[in-house]
């Protein structure tokens, strides 16, 4: 189980608060603390997305990434071939 902080002076727009305690009591989430938590997760993600896709980006400037994407795509060229057989067989 995460370790819970009890946050005393969260400010939120009334109408935030009243979808919120809506969506609680037609039963889509738990509690108004899941609900932020779920939020409050998924734009974190939006947010270290670009610092993932800038990561991603040097990547295919690397010589030795596509060395090593070319050999994994050999590799798995052969074990792909071997499944389609052994599927064709059992067939």
């Amino acid at each position: 189980m995460e370790n819970m902080v009890f946050v005393k002076d969260l400010v939120l727009p009334s109408e935030l608060l009243e979808a919120a305690d809506k969506a609680v009591k037609e039963g889509k989430v738990i509690s108004r603390s899941e609900l932020i938590a779920r939020a409050l997760r998924r734009e974190l993600a939006a947010m270290k997305r670009p610092e993932i896709d800038a990561e991603l980006a040097e990547m295919l400037k690397d010589p030795e990434y596509h060395t090593q994407v070319l050999q994994m795509e050999a590799e798995f060229a052969t074990a792909a071939f071997s499944a389609l057989l052994f599927d064709s067989q059992t067939v």
